[in-house]
């Protein structure tokens, strides 16, 4: 009898324990879980795919909190962020700024000398006049921008990597990361979920986007190129990718308007204005987002032609460009993996 017992209790064992494994897995199970938060001037939504719950629910906190650290630091809107502390300092004296600040001030600086200075993170002069996003964004006069073009300038820019610290040498001079930044931190994100065991991932940055391993039927990703001709959140093609950034760049992101005319937020350093060309929106794939995001900016101000030149020079970059009258070329690469999805833009030579 004892043992009859012994064997019923060691059967209830396993059977309640086989119970406690089932219940847990379907409350545990793999699925798709995301966050959603509001920081770098943008809705940024962070999706892991294919992961458990337990995963997610203490990964996720950690990705907010990282963007949250990185929007404190870079935020040139925020009095207390690094960027404004080198900026209040111009012409005074270095300031000593985090690894990630310092960074990405370096990366910023050397796009700002490959790029004809079409990029230039020095730009912030500009960017705070036209002020393009904001409540108080306005068209200035040409009296007010031609005294700023002298402050922006990159070579005026002094780093001491030794020290982590930054210097503007003239008075007035403002840096503003808001073109690479969002770049950099969706890197970041990538490397805290590739870390922490996560496969497979989607990355949306207001609009910077970075997918890495695959979606739910474990296939890569089909990503939308927005169509740069309606505020709406439609798409006139995909392409088919894993492991890359999808950046865009179009007038239509933040703009301006006065007397019937557009004034979009991508400012030509030179003239000070909004660079003038043929262009709506240029997008830029490539496999870290920190490039693809200087690049598209830097790209729509080179133009079609010398923007594809130049980032056919360069490995493991595409591009593709979207003009005012809806053609669509591409550099070499990336022609034959873009499906134009609507039929009123049209693939050109």
């Amino acid at each position: 009898m004892k043992k009859i017992s012994l064997l019923k209790i060691i059967a209830t064992i396993v059977i309640v324990g086989l119970i406690g494994m089932v219940s847990y897995n379907m409350f545990d199970k793999k699925d798709t879980y995301s966050t959603t938060n509001y920081y770098l001037d943008t809705v940024n939504n962070i999706s892991v795919l294919n992961t458990r719950k337990s995963k997610a629910d203490k990964l996720l906190p950690k990705v907010d909190k990282l963007i949250l650290d990185i929007h404190n630091k870079m935020s040139s809107q925020m009095n207390s962020s690094e960027i404004s502390a080198i900026n209040m300092a111009a012409g005074i004296r270095p300031v000593k700024v985090s690894s990630d600040t310092f960074n990405v001030i370096k990366i910023a600086e050397g796009y700002s000398k490959i790029t004809d200075h079409k990029f230039d993170v020095s730009i912030g002069p500009l960017t705070s006049l036209w002020n393009i996003g904001n409540d108080k964004a306005r068209v200035p006069s040409e009296d007010e921008i031609k005294p700023l073009l002298g402050l922006v300038n990159y070579k005026d820019i002094v780093l001491n990597e030794k020290e982590s610290t930054v210097f503007l040498k003239k008075s007035g001079m403002k840096l503003d990361v808001g073109g690479i930044a969002k770049g950099y931190c969706a890197d970041k994100v990538a490397d805290l979920l590739k870390s922490n065991g996560i496969k497979d991932a989607i990355i949306n940055l207001g609009g910077n986007v970075y997918v890495f391993g695959h979606n739910s039927q474990g296939k890569n990703f089909s990503v939308g190129i927005q169509n740069p001709t309606t505020p709406e959140q439609k798409s006139m093609g995909i392409v088919v990718l894993t492991d890359k950034s999808v950046v865009t760049s179009g007038v239509y992101e933040r703009y301006i308007e006065k007397d019937g005319k557009i004034y979009h937020h991508m400012l030509d350093p030179e003239t000070g204005y909004p660079f003038d060309n043929n262009l709506q929106a240029v997008t830029i794939i490539s496999e870290k987002s920190i490039d693809a995001d200087a690049l598209s900016t830097s790209t729509f101000g080179l133009g079609i032609e010398k923007g594809r030149k130049f980032i056919d020079s360069i490995d493991g970059v595409d591009a593709i460009f979207i003009t005012k009258d809806r053609k669509v070329y591409t550099t070499k690469n990336i022609k034959n993996k873009l499906e134009i999805t609507d039929d009123s833009f049209k693939l050109a030579d």
